[in-house]
């Protein structure tokens, strides 16, 4: 196990963009399911909402497209609106097509800057960790919000991180 430790480390930073609608003819945020309480809940205890948006070079939606963020959202907290943010981050071209990094975190509405885990990754990504930086960038009176993230991902090299040959 002390291998792991001992091998080489990169880290990558990736930023980009991604256009989050959440009503209208484009919408990305759909609603799936709810708990009978959702409806008087402060904080929309029990909703979950399934996401399938663009990931953008620039804020601009027009902008290079780089791939798609796609996954849930479960709203978790009693007091709180903070829900559980469960997603994975495909990449569609440049250097990481083929490519996905999972995040995973608590999603605090009230804070300026959120923080989600990478808890893993496939393609050139595979056993990746770290984190990943988000804040709102704008937003309109449409319902169309740009999200922007920053992510540092810990890649792992070295022979221990390599699969075996059975």
């Amino acid at each position: 196990m002390l291998g792991v430790f001992a091998d080489a480390h990169k880290v990558t930073k990736i930023h980009f963009y991604v256009q989050d609608i959440v009503s209208g003819p484009n919408q990305t945020v759909w609603e799936v399911a709810r708990s009978n309480i959702t409806s008087t809940s402060p904080t929309l205890f029990g909703l979950v909402r399934v996401i399938d948006e663009q990931m953008t070079a620039k804020p601009d939606a027009n902008s290079k497209k780089l791939g798609q963020v796609q996954g849930q959202i479960t709203f978790a907290d009693f007091k709180e609106v903070a829900p559980l943010m469960n997603f994975n981050v495909v990449f569609k071209s440049g250097i990481y097509n083929g490519s996905t990094i999972w995040l995973l975190g608590r999603n605090p509405i009230s804070q300026t800057y959120r923080e989600y885990a990478i808890v893993g990754g496939t393609g050139i990504f595979r056993i990746a960790r770290g984190y990943a930086i988000t804040s709102i960038y704008s937003d309109d009176s449409a319902g169309h919000f740009v999200l922007e993230y920053t992510l540092y991902v810990y890649e792992v090299f070295g022979k221990s991180s390599q699969p075996s040959n059975m």
